[in-house]
């Protein structure tokens, strides 16, 4: 089945751009980021942020947005056969345009991705356009999909929290890809 993510949640308050893949199946019926009842991306964040997760989705995106969070995905389009990463046939690949996003939110310093895939995905496809790629700290976190099951729930929350809550400027060195938020 050929997908198609969604625009990104994003204003010209954003400092923080969390990248997800590609939206799974319920997520795309729902036409909503995350919206498998058991991902855990609306309840850590909530949690972290200090929003209620199971308000309107409206609302938990305009709480995003106030805490200075983008949302996206580094995939606009793929074939797969399911919702797992996966799944995704790498040559139906097509990414987004990130680059052109980034300078378009020039306040955003700290890329956070959900789950290897986002990870592996901006390196291969986005990284190497970009022309000021050392201003990001780039920071992967535990998956919050309900395939990530294995990862317990404690321990996912307090990687996110690190990573929505570090403050890259303090730190003499950028983070590199796949670096860990300290903790």
């Amino acid at each position: 089945m050929h997908v198609h993510s969604f625009d990104p949640i994003a204003d010209h308050r954003a400092h923080v751009l969390i990248l997800g893949s590609m939206p799974g199946k319920a997520s795309l019926a729902a036409h909503q980021y995350y919206a498998h009842p058991r991902n855990l991306f609306w309840p850590l964040v909530g949690e972290i942020l200090g929003f209620d997760p199971t308000a309107s989705y409206h609302e938990r995106t305009r709480c995003l947005l106030r805490a200075g969070v983008a949302l996206w995905d580094v995939l606009e389009t793929c074939t797969r056969t399911s919702s797992l990463d996966s799944d995704i046939v790498e040559s139906s690949i097509e990414v987004n345009d990130l680059p052109a996003f980034l300078a378009d939110h020039s306040k955003i310093e700290r890329i956070v991705f959900n789950g290897a895939k986002a990870e592996h995905s901006f390196l291969r496809y986005v990284l190497p356009k970009l022309e000021e790629s050392e201003r990001y700290a780039l920071l992967r976190v535990p998956s919050t999909s309900p395939a990530n099951a294995s990862i317990p729930r404690a321990k996912k929350l307090a990687a996110w929290r690190a990573a929505l809550t570090w403050d890259a400027r303090t730190r003499p060195n950028r983070a590199r890809p796949g670096a860990r938020p300290p903790r």
